[in-house]
């Protein structure tokens, strides 16, 4: 009897399994299909192929999204999960192109900012967008055709006399539920912490899924909107505390005030990296009058970048802050009318006047504000101060913006007794391609080969670096040097270098993918073939290769003061302001940097929480780091004490950002008549 009874259990589970399914086909696709192509991305991003917890995390947002659908009427849920797929299926597109160029998943936040892309077209159609970035489109295609034979099989209509929606809709959201439960199980304290701060994409797609992620994302941008609301008490607290404890007298050293009433011009080196500095191609180098500055004047060899998704304008903010950009969007767009001390302002006070220079539209990145916001008197850009006679990607060319710059200069010079100006160079902006036909830089390789039947040597061609993305970053960069070099031999000519510095950095690395150096350093020539991987003498491009070749040139130069040398301790753009107001006479009280000069260890810190000292490069994705000499060692303890000060570090800017702090505390201290 208890035998008849079981079978007869498994026969009604068999024929409530078949109805199911029979029944369901719509809803189990779009579950299907967006599940797999949250895998895909994550395979084609970050390589997360055997982790089966996103897989999970991913699975109950689909569910939970998936059940809404039952409270509609079975002819109309097509459009839902049809609208749904559409939805999962460019947050994959989307999140895929942005991770080839920026190694990164997007921000909601980025919406406020998606204008900026219009005015990068060519980088996004040509460097950006690839074959794979589309294969996620299946999930569409794949909807309409199973809608189309469902249709046609009266399958609606047949749901729609069977179907309760509202018992199967609470069903799937308890399996949805399980789902979430059997996951937050395997959760830790710092996957929650990590998840609540939002720094670290790659690893929170790594770990919480890909729509886990965004819709965190999103609850992230919708806070930081509101944050200035709420909260605010909690911040100023761990503000205050933070710099009350933090040591800000300023140490004399052997720079001190070797600027001070100096004109200062400082140049923004679009994408230049440092290793171009030390590259030449059949004896000619790459970037000759960078690399003579480099040995001519104070050189940091170690110089890092520290910028996020506002990429130049981050760069920008914090090499005049010494803050790092904000967690959440932009500040340049979300934050550019809050409180800063900046470079400008505080020369302001000495009696500069301050002005930046660029060859885009003064609206790309918010300029024409933020750059007020920041402190230039005034902002001179594409249009409305420069004649467009020569156009090189995005905008005026850096010949012709530097040629131009030159006059303006010699006039504020004879109007004002000192001066600070910042020229933001452009035309080394990706996708590099458009520079043909305006340098005849060669990035190809010639070597002599004995020819047998004359005895003679003869040359030959091999092409190298010739038709390449990387070959036309070099011979990109090499135009944006002789750009260079004629500026400052035009500005010789005038006059205008004899009481004046010249500070150059690089905003950030070329965004070139990995692959691209694998031609560079395997090629080949006799052969006009690359090493194969399994040649003892490959060079491999790993993760953290990459990372550390993202530095970039730091340069202060003066034609006749005797400032020379090179330093090689690691320094991050934060670092700028302090060490350069040390040399000219001031000073910010809440600069997150240190003059390099008066620190014995320095730590650069990455918006994404990772970190990197003159020992060891920490990637706070999987809580591992290489050390960078080998025979050296560091403790448990070592990395404990960084990884605190990276987060403690991006914690306090965000908030001084978020909250106005700054502004905060000036009308605090006002009140109190502490000023």
């Amino acid at each position: 009897m208890k035998l008849e009874m079981v079978v007869e259990s498994i026969k009604k589970i068999v024929v409530f399994v078949k109805l199911y399914f029979k029944t369901n086909i719509l809803f189990m696709t779009f579950v299907i299909s967006s599940v797999i192509n949250a895998s895909i991305l994550r395979f084609v991003t970050v390589k997360n192929y055997f982790d089966i917890r996103p897989v999970i995390a991913d699975l109950a947002v689909v569910l939970i999204i998936g059940a809404m659908g039952y409270f509609i009427k079975a002819k109309h849920q097509f459009r839902y999960y049809f609208t749904w797929s559409i939805i999962f299926t460019l947050l994959c597109l989307i999140n895929s192109i942005y991770y080839t160029n920026f190694l990164s998943y997007v921000s909601v936040s980025l919406l406020e900012t998606s204008l900026q892309v219009l005015g990068v077209t060519d980088a996004v159609v040509e460097n950006v967008m690839e074959l794979k970035d589309f294969c996620y489109i299946w999930q569409i295609i794949v909807m309409l055709f199973v809608h189309n034979k469902l249709k046609k099989r009266g399958y609606y209509d047949y749901v729609a006399k069977i179907e309760k929606g509202k018992i199967r809709a609470l069903n799937t959201l308890v399996v949805g539920l399980i789902c979430i439960g059997m996951f937050i199980s395997t959760l830790t304290s710092t996957d929650i912490s990590r998840l609540n701060k939002q720094w670290n994409r790659e690893y929170l797609v790594m770990r919480f899924g890909a729509y886990t992620y965004q819709f965190n994302d999103l609850v992230a941008t919708l806070r930081a909107s509101i944050n200035p609301l709420f909260g605010y008490d909690e911040h100023a607290k761990a503000f205050r505390e933070y710099y009350e404890a933090k040591d800000n007298h300023q140490v004399e050293n052997q720079y001190t005030n070797t600027l001070k009433g100096m004109n200062v011009i400082a140049i923004h080196a679009e994408s230049i990296q440092q290793f171009v500095l030390d590259t030449e191609f059949n004896g000619e180098p790459v970037a000759p009058n960078l690399k003579r500055l480099a040995s001519e004047g104070l050189y940091f060899s170690n110089f890092y970048a520290q910028e996020s998704v506002g990429t130049s304008s981050d760069s920008e903010f914090t090499y005049n802050t010494s803050l790092m950009p904000a967690s959440s969007g932009t500040v340049f767009v979300s934050y550019f009318d809050r409180e800063y001390v900046t470079i400008p302002k505080l020369l302001k006070e000495q009696g500069y006047y301050t002005f930046s220079m660029h060859g885009n539209n003064g609206s790309f990145w918010n300029r024409l504000s933020a750059h007020k916001s920041l402190g230039y008197d005034k902002f001179y850009n594409y249009r409305t101060d420069f004649e467009i006679d020569e156009t090189i990607g995005l905008g005026l060319s850096d010949q012709s913006f530097f040629r131009q710059a030159v006059p303006k200069i010699k006039e504020i010079s004879s109007n004002y007794n000192n001066f600070y100006g910042l020229l933001i160079m452009l035309t080394n902006h990706t996708p590099f391609s458009d520079i043909e036909g305006h340098t005849d830089y060669e990035v190809n390789y010639k070597y002599q080969v004995l020819n047998e039947e004359t005895g003679e040597m003869e040359e030959r061609v091999a092409p190298y670096m010739e038709g390449t993305k990387l070959g036309n970053y070099f011979k990109s960069v090499h135009y944006a040097d002789e750009a260079l070099g004629q500026l400052l031999a035009d500005l010789d000519r005038e006059g205008l270098l004899e009481n004046t510095a010249i500070v150059i950095y690089g905003d950030h690395d070329a965004k070139l993918k990995k692959s691209e150096y694998r031609r560079f350093y395997n090629y080949i020539p006799e052969t006009d073939s690359v090493r194969a991987s399994d040649d003892p003498a490959y060079q491999e491009v790993d993760y953290y290769s990459y990372e550390l070749n993202r530095k970039v040139p730091f340069i202060i130069w003066t034609k006749n003061k005797n400032l020379k040398g090179e330093v090689t301790k690691v320094m991050g753009m934060y670092d700028v302001l302090p060490t350069l107001g040390n040399m000219m006479g001031f000073t910010s009280p809440y600069a997150l940097g240190h003059d390099i000069f008066n620190i014995d260890e320095n730590v650069v810190v990455f918006p994404d929480g990772n970190w990197l000292t003159d020992k060891m490069y920490y990637n706070r994705s999987n809580d591992s780091g290489k050390l960078l000499n080998p025979q050296d060692t560091v403790s448990v303890e070592y990395m404990e004490k960084y990884t605190e000060i990276a987060d403690k570090t991006i914690s306090i800017s965000n908030s001084i950002i978020v909250y106005d702090l700054i502004q905060k505390t000036r009308e605090t201290q006002k009140l109190l008549g502490q000023e």
